[in-house]
């Protein structure tokens, strides 16, 4: 496919902005796709263009949260683990569950979603580690895999707002911090994000001339969020999923209102 200046124009800008967005509260994938789309990129390559450009942008925000101590290692190698598996099922499922009616449930739940973050201010929010509720090993490891198995299979049915569901379900299952569930998302979202770059890879779907270009913006527009949720605190994260969990919901309702 030949790739004009207009391409790039159109991906890079879009890019940088969806790292941005993905670091703080995951769904970058609702900007960065799109994007793609927009320049003219066939579906395949865009998809997997995307999931090697977000993949890769992922790593750069994924070490700034571990370097700031926002990661807890093990709920987030559980996670991650237990995501490969879940993303395997849930693309076996995707074979035989309609997607519309997928998508049907999620536009009941998105404004559930938001309803609650909208009533419950204390959720997630910056608390002392002293009062936290306290869980042991077992609980910590159980917790953690549920998190990795249920929205690692909900990646590979349906994609979109991966890492902010996985935000939410670490800090509504191990009363993390949004910042500090932000970080083990990350892990959980890469190690999910990786398993499906290699498969477009290996099926030769992914427009490297624009990859390697579209690498550094995502990779810059990580960082910058990563700073951003981490020195700008719950609040700041809570507005930005707050913009994914709609832009979500307009996704899903224009594809089945087609």
């Amino acid at each position: 496919m030949e790739l004009t200046p207009v391409t790039y124009l159109i991906v890079l800008p879009l890019v940088l902005l969806g790292g941005f967005v993905d670091s703080v509260a995951g769904g970058g994938g609702l900007i960065t796709m799109p994007a793609y789309l927009m320049a003219g990129i066939p579906a395949h390559l865009a998809m997997g263009t995307n999931k090697i450009v977000n993949g890769t942008g992922l790593i750069a925000s994924t070490v700034k949260y571990f370097r700031n101590g926002k990661i807890l290692l093990r709920p987030a190698v559980t996670a991650a683990v237990c995501a490969l598996i879940g993303s395997a099922v849930g693309t076996e499922l995707a074979a035989l569950i309609s997607e519309k009616a997928l998508e049907t449930i999620m536009l009941v739940a998105l404004p559930c979603v938001a309803i609650f973050l909208s009533v419950k201010k204390d959720f997630g929010k910056d608390i002392p580690a002293e009062e936290r509720p306290v869980y042991t090993p077992r609980q910590e490891l159980m917790r953690s895999a549920l998190v990795g198995l249920v929205f690692g299979c909900y990646d590979g049915l349906i994609g979109p707002g991966t890492g902010t569901f996985m935000i939410l379900g670490f800090t509504a299952l191990l009363s993390l911090d949004l910042i500090t569930a932000g970080g083990c998302a990350k892990a959980g979202n890469l190690a999910s994000c990786a398993a499906s770059a290699a498969v477009w890879v290996l099926h030769g779907q992914v427009l490297w001339a624009l990859a390697l270009p579209a690498l550094l913006c995502s990779l810059l527009g990580n960082y910058l969020g990563a700073r951003y949720a981490i020195h700008g605190g719950s609040k700041k994260i809570r507005n930005v999923m707050f913009l994914v969990l709609g832009l979500l919901f307009v996704k899903m309702l224009y594809e089945l209102l087609l």
